[in-house]
C-alpha cells in the first residue's frame, strides 16, 4: 500500500459509521473501480460546502440565509420542535407526523465534556420565543440523563415564565437511545403521545 492510500483510508475511516472495510471500499472505489467519479465527488463536496450553512433562524441546513422549512408558508408557526442535531430533524420530517417548525441545538448538555448552554444553540432559541408567536415546545431529544439536563435546562432558564406549553416526547424511544435511528412510527407515536413537562 502506499502512503497516500494510507491516509486516504484513514480520512475516510474517521467519517461517522465508516469502519476500516468500508473506507476501503469508498478509497478503492474512487481510484481504481471508478475514477471518473472522482472528480465529479471533489467538485460536488467543494460546491455545496461552498453554498450550504446554517439556517439563521432554525439551525437545519440551507443553502441561503433561511432553510425551506422556515421559509415555507404552510408549516403550522404555533410550535416549535426542539432537536439535537440535523439528522433527528430529517428522522421527524420522514415520519409525516408533525407539520412544525423546528430549532435545532447541535448538540446537549454535558458538562463532563464541557458542553454548557453557551455551546449550544440556545440564545437563537430564546429570541424566537420572545417574539410572542409560538405556543408550544415540544422537547423532542434522546432518552439519556444528558438530554433530561437540557430539556430541564430549557424549561426553566429559555421558556421560564413565558406562556408556553412545554412538552416532551418519549413514549417508545429505548432508554439511552435518541431520533435519529428510530423508525417512523415510533416517531410518529411518540410525538402523538407527548406529554406535558413538569418539573416542580
Amino acid at each position: 500500500m502506499t502512503p497516500g492510500y494510507d491516509q486516504l483510508v484513514r480520512l475516510f475511516k474517521s467519517l461517522p459509521g465508516l469502519g476500516f472495510r468500508s473506507a476501503e471500499r469508498i478509497v478503492l472505489h474512487l481510484l481504481v473501480e471508478k475514477p471518473e467519479k472522482l472528480n465529479q465527488f471533489i467538485e460536488q463536496l467543494h460546491d455545496s460546502a461552498g453554498l450550504i450553512g446554517p439556517c439563521g433562524s432554525c439551525g437545519n441546513l440551507a443553502e441561503g440565509d433561511h432553510c425551506s422549512i422556515c421559509l415555507d408558508e404552510n408549516r403550522d408557526t404555533d410550535s416549535i420542535c426542539v432537536i439535537e442535531r440535523v439528522p433527528d430533524l430529517f428522522a421527524v420530517e420522514r415520519s409525516s407526523a408533525y407539520r412544525g417548525l423546528y430549532h435545532v441545538l447541535q448538540g446537549k448538555l454535558s458538562p463532563l465534556r464541557g458542553i454548557g448552554p453557551e455551546q449550544l444553540n440556545l440564545s437563537s432559541l430564546d429570541k424566537r420565543l420572545k417574539e410572542g408567536s409560538v405556543k408550544e415546545v415540544i422537547l423532542a431529544l434522546g432518552n439519556d440523563l444528558e438530554s433530561e439536563a437540557t430539556c430541564h435546562y430549557i424549561q426553566e432558564e429559555i421558556v421560564g415564565e413565558q406562556n408556553i406549553k412545554v412538552s416532551r416526547i418519549g413514549f417508545g424511544l429505548p432508554s439511552g437511545g435518541g431520533v435519529t435511528f428510530a423508525d417512523e412510527m415510533t416517531l410518529k407515536n411518540a410525538l402523538e403521545s407527548r406529554r406535558a413537562l413538569d418539573f416542580s
